[in-house]
């Protein structure tokens, strides 16, 4: 099983309206990527320095499923949405 983390960074000037709409945008991702098993998205409720804004967790059976997610068109379409709202984005693959 491979885990899929991504968290991200808003830029200052994001409206909490199109956070939403990021994260409404990633759970409906779920039933539409074929190799998606679970997605979880959670925005940040602490606020510290160390924070993220918001994380995605995700599970796939295996790497070439996590490949073909990235590489969905439904999830590129996401993509787009996300990149003009964030300054910052980690990502952590690993496998269980």
């Amino acid at each position: 099983m491979i885990k899929h983390i991504v968290m991200w960074k808003f830029k200052d000037d994001v409206a909490k309206a199109d956070k939403l709409e990021m994260k409404r945008l990633l759970e409906s991702l779920m039933g539409v990527v074929p190799s998606l098993l679970k997605i979880e998205i959670g925005m940040d409720v602490v606020g510290s320095d160390a924070s993220k804004d918001m994380v995605l967790y995700s599970e796939f059976n295996s790497l070439e499923d996590l490949k073909a997610y990235v590489g969905h068109p439904e999830h590129l379409k996401v993509v787009d949405f996300v990149k003009p709202l964030v300054c910052e984005r980690a990502v952590v693959d690993y496998e269980m």
